[in-house]
């Protein structure tokens, strides 16, 4: 038996959510859910969109599934999303991004992790306005969090077998901040060359990253970047898998892991049983291999796959008519 957090989450949150949970129970994984509330939905109740037992519960359970939460775009609180992981050091977002039904891919040779720095960058949220006619946001690179993501993306290498690590920076312009990152970066990866020699490292301007991943995606394996580029470039990759209800996402801290849907809350379909679970599923495979439920996994992992691949039951989104119901009773079926 398996103590995980759930938080739903608000929008089409509650209704993946069960569906994943489900389909984790249908596949033979006892988890105890302890299950907290946070998002819009919850400021009349609490007077803020992340109550403190929703901390209390993850420190506790240290693993938590995590369905899509709103974040208001222009004004209003901050992202729920970016404040967990501030609060409890999830300092790598990693969304790996594989091809699991041709029919939606781009290039079928995509096969990436992409390794987000998550506590800094532009996303400290630091901004004001300089009069009436400017607004400013500062960014922050430190050494200690760039040679703690790009360590992290060169131990994943190791752990899986990975060939290569390329560091994305915008360094020929921001000549300090990434610049730092990039020489941190450098520093890592020449420690790794002496104990792993058969990990490669290079390192791509942004810009430069996104054309190739799109034209020459057979040539990456692991990328680690600042938060910023991250968020952008993982769902360039997202895209070229097939979308965003096809990617799965975690963020990872010293002893806590949650993982997540990577997808926005769709509240114009919320309570419709239109919204497709996958990708919440597909980070909860990512989360039962992290509980070392690797059998289950990977039998939902091919469950999902059989089931896309065939595209008899598919929902809106992926160019189908089915509920959410309908595709977690197939993916059950399939099990």
């Amino acid at each position: 038996m398996h103590n995980v957090t759930m938080i739903a989450g608000d929008g089409i949150g509650p209704e993946i959510s069960k569906a994943v949970a489900d389909i984790i129970a249908a596949a033979g994984v006892e988890i105890n859910w302890d299950k907290v509330e946070a998002g819009a939905g919850v400021m009349d109740k609490y007077g803020t969109p992340l109550p403190e037992q929703v901390f209390d519960s993850i420190r506790k359970n240290k693993v938590a599934l995590k369905g899509p939460i709103t974040t208001p775009v222009g004004s209003g609180f901050r992202s729920v999303n970016v404040a967990i992981r501030k609060e409890l050091n999830l300092y790598a977002n990693v969304r790996p991004l594989k091809v699991h039904a041709k029919a939606f891919a781009q290039n079928e040779a995509i096969d990436m992790v992409v390794f987000r720095e998550n506590t800094e960058g532009l996303y400290v949220g630091i901004e004001h306005y300089v009069g009436d006619e400017a607004a400013e946001s500062i960014k922050i690179i430190t050494r200690k969090a760039s040679r703690r993501i790009v360590r992290a993306a060169f131990e994943y290498a190791v752990r899986e077998g990975r060939k290569k690590v390329t560091a994305v920076h915008k360094a020929n312009i921001l000549k300090y901040s990434d610049g730092l990152f990039l020489e941190e970066a450098r520093n890592i990866a020449a420690e790794y060359a002496e104990t792993h020699p058969e990990i490669e490292f290079d390192d791509r301007i942004v810009d430069n990253m996104c054309m190739q991943m799109v034209q020459y995606p057979e040539q990456y394996d692991v990328l680690v970047m600042p938060n910023l580029y991250g968020d952008i470039v993982s769902d360039l990759g997202a895209g070229l898998i097939g979308g965003l209800g096809l990617a799965p996402g975690m963020n990872l801290g010293d002893d806590i892991a949650v993982f997540e849907a990577v997808h926005g809350s769709a509240p114009d379909i919320a309570g419709q049983n239109k919204a497709n679970p996958v990708a919440l599923l597909f980070s909860a495979v990512l989360m039962l291999r992290h509980l070392n439920e690797k059998s289950a996994a990977d039998r939902i992992e091919k469950a999902v796959s059989d089931v896309l691949n065939a595209g008899d039951v598919l929902t809106v989104d992926l160019g189908g008519n089915a509920t959410t119901d309908q595709i977690t009773e197939a993916i059950i079926a399939n099990l």
